[in-house]
């Protein structure tokens, strides 16, 4: 039980990266129809950039609590800022062009921007991994098995608190800003029928670059989560965790908020639980096998609405 219990918890942590990093999958679907194969590397960016901000501010596990806190603030904001501005580039040159074409042309120019992105990290940071000692350690005991040695001790660390509690305070934030906000009746107005509203007086270019902005600043947070958490990254993290929380967006259903993170959270937990219980060398493949005996009984995914074709 102590060991199922704490598998649970890594896997909600990692589930929630998975799902901030599927929330711009989904954004961007909704809004323009497209997948944007180059977000893996945009959280890639954003982890490097908090790294840099990291090294640059000096903290360490030995600092204060104050400081530790209003560094990783701090990180975060910078990551978002710049991050964001990748996104917004990769929107301007690989999409806007493009998005009268036919459909398999932003596609390919997508996977470029993602090989391009990958190669100027590597060429500008060094193909090596980039280690970061642990800056926020210890955490709480949950629970204290019997048996020798005091058996399996259940513990929820600090770092996976504020992993989980970042996650639900965003994903809140998120859904109220599509929901009460007028940009987000932008968005969904451009979502049903980007036409139509831009006939009636919404600006559809501004709306599709601020949710790339808006996509590209939770992958931010995700890439610095994901260094504070493992504490080592390299240029090519963006492709597998891409690749994860793209099936994380397609399972919630892509095009639902709620569906890419219970779908990050669900990816997150059958990785973890494969790992914990069977071979750790075939953890993707039960993800993904998952995702299609889902996609088999519902095609559009646990929360997704099914497409009406407009005639």
């Amino acid at each position: 039980m102590e060991y199922f219990l704490q598998q649970l918890i890594n896997g909600l942590t990692l589930g929630s990266i998975y799902g901030l990093i599927a929330i711009g999958y989904t954004m961007v679907y909704g809004i323009i129809g497209m997948i944007n194969f180059a977000h893996g590397d945009i959280f890639m960016v954003g982890s490097f950039i908090a790294l840099a901000m990291l090294v640059v501010l000096g903290v360490t596990a030995a600092s204060s609590l104050p400081i530790i806190i209003l560094a990783i603030l701090l990180v975060l904001l910078i990551a978002m800022v710049f991050t964001s501005v990748w996104g917004w580039t990769v929107e301007r040159l690989a999409y806007r062009p493009l998005r009268g074409s036919f459909r398999l042309a932003p596609l390919i120019t997508a996977i470029g921007m993602s090989i391009v992105l990958q190669n100027f990290v590597q060429v500008t940071q060094g193909a090596r991994v980039k280690p970061l000692q642990p800056i926020v350690t210890d955490g709480i005991t949950l629970l204290q098995g019997g048996g020798p040695g005091g058996g399996i001790v259940v513990q929820l660390s600090y770092m996976q608190m504020i992993i989980i509690v970042t996650t639900v305070a965003l994903m809140t934030g998120f859904s109220l800003l599509i929901a009460k906000t007028p940009l987000g009746r932008a968005q969904r107005a451009c979502e049903q029928d980007a036409k139509m509203a831009s006939l009636l007086g919404v600006d559809v270019d501004r709306t599709i670059s601020l949710t790339f902005l808006m996509g590209a600043a939770l992958a931010a947070v995700a890439g610095t989560m994901y260094l504070l958490y493992y504490g080592v990254i390299d240029f090519y993290i963006g492709f597998l965790a891409g690749v994860k929380a793209f099936t994380a967006a397609v399972l919630g259903g892509i095009g639902s908020l709620p569906g890419a993170m219970l779908g990050g959270l669900l990816i997150g937990l059958i990785e973890t639980f494969w790992s914990g219980y069977f071979s750790v060398e075939y953890k993707d493949v039960a993800a993904f096998s998952i995702l299609a005996i889902v996609l088999i009984f519902l095609p559009s995914g646990l929360l997704g609405r099914p497409e009406v074709e407009k005639v």
